[in-house]
């Protein structure tokens, strides 16, 4: 394993200590010490926002074997619980370290071809993921066909070889930056809509596949549009069996079941605090009722708060019970963003014109942060299930009314 200077610490010691606790506390330790050393090793470029360095702290994350903690060994894995990946999760969220880029690879992807690749595809693909050298998307949505998955129409013909993929995905985060994609076609066109669809790996470095970034209003181009025209797909490729891939995507998007929010919530927690502190600076003499207002807004982010993390907690009991994932997590997904964007709200207000002046992130770091987060959270409503169908589900699936009602 790869250490910094002065902070060699051997797997076993991190990972496998006999004690929950204990575990927690080393854990904790080490992503301190090595995240604050990162830190400072990139100097005025250590801006979390920025993809460059988020990739960089990935790999570092890889190079010193802290990715797949929940693979098998076989594969270089740790094969750690469920819950100890969550407490992983939950104090890489605390040291205020960022999300990765390879998300979809480590979090979906791996388990997706543990779970249904053959041999072959998991000793070809598996080794990319888990040094952070091979980035991964997933081709899913398209127009007319993003939350309503099953209409999609990106159509793969069968060759001699395998398959000619043509069509065109949208919202399809890090594309321009990934070299592979998962992705969702249809190879029969007689079939009912979830019958004739594969799961198939399909390489974004070969002629026939172009990548637009959308512009979003954060500056950023996270999201891209993907277009075949005449891409190839290897048989080798091809994920589990032809027109079996609904069953695949669907359980691919329940491997992040327990884990997926908690560095989201970890996040939440930390913006109200920071919040709490600007109205407790605020209240001076002949502001009383302001601040009152103020104090009211944040109690009811505070509940919400408090009501997402035992959700959050009922979510992971389920999963390491061996529970099937149900439409609970609609609840909390539109909960969390929805709330999320109200937090940011009043963020914005609080900040007043520093959310306006902060042109870079060296001007006033706090205030940067957060216009960041308030104008990218107008995509957390959208991404991963509009809240539209979120409440569908809900009443649906929870509810039990009928639809159309």
């Amino acid at each position: 394993m790869n250490t910094q200077p002065g902070l060699a610490c051997s797997q076993k010691d991190i990972l496998f200590p006999d004690d929950d606790d204990e575990f927690r506390v080393i854990v904790r330790e080490w992503l301190t010490a090595h995240y604050t050393l990162f830190k400072v090793q990139w100097g005025d470029q250590a801006d979390p926002r920025s993809l460059v360095f988020r990739r960089g702290w990935e790999d570092h994350l890889c190079s010193n074997g802290m990715a797949g903690l929940g693979w098998p060994e076989q594969y270089g894995g740790h094969a750690l619980d469920l819950r100890r990946q969550a407490v992983f999760h939950e104090e890489h969220a605390l040291c205020g370290a960022p999300l990765g880029i390879n998300l979809i690879g480590h979090g979906i992807l791996a388990p997706t071809l543990l779970h249904f690749g053959t041999e072959a595809q998991k000793r070809s693909h598996l080794p990319g993921i888990l040094s952070n050298q091979v980035i991964w998307c997933q081709g899913y949505s398209e127009p007319g066909a993003g939350s309503d998955l099953a209409a999609l129409r990106t159509r793969a013909e069968a060759t001699a070889t395998g398959y000619r993929l043509n069509g065109h995905k949208i919202w399809t985060s890090f594309a321009d930056q990934a070299d592979w994609c998962f992705v969702l076609a249809r190879t029969d066109l007689n079939a009912p809509r979830h019958r004739g669809l594969s799961f198939m790996l399909v390489n974004m470095r070969q002629p026939g596949v172009r990548v637009s970034p959308i512009r979003q209003l954060t500056g950023e181009a996270e999201f891209c549009e993907v277009f075949f025209d005449n891409a190839e797909v290897r048989r080798e490729d091809l994920v589990g069996e032809e027109n079996q891939g609904w069953k695949i995507a669907m359980a691919a998007a329940s491997y992040e079941r327990g884990t997926y929010f908690i560095p989201r919530l970890v996040r939440f927690h930390q913006e109200l605090m920071q919040i709490r502190q600007w109205i407790a600076d605020r209240q001076q003499p002949g502001e009383h009722a302001q601040t009152s207002s103020l104090v009211r807004r944040w109690s009811r982010l505070a509940v919400d708060s408090h009501v997402l993390a035992l959700k959050s907690r009922r979510a992971l009991a389920s999963a390491v019970s061996g529970e099937p994932p149900g439409p609970l997590g609609s609840s909390t997904k539109v909960h969390w963003s929805e709330a999320h964007q109200t937090l940011l709200a009043l963020a914005l207000e609080l900040l007043g014109s520093r959310a306006c002046l902060s042109a870079s992130f060296a001007d006033d770091e706090e205030a940067a942060l957060f216009t960041h987060a308030f104008l990218w959270s107008k995509a957390e409503t959208i991404l991963a299930g509009t809240s539209e169908i979120q409440r569908n589900i809900i009443a649906e699936k929870v509810l039990g009314l009928p639809k159309g009602a």
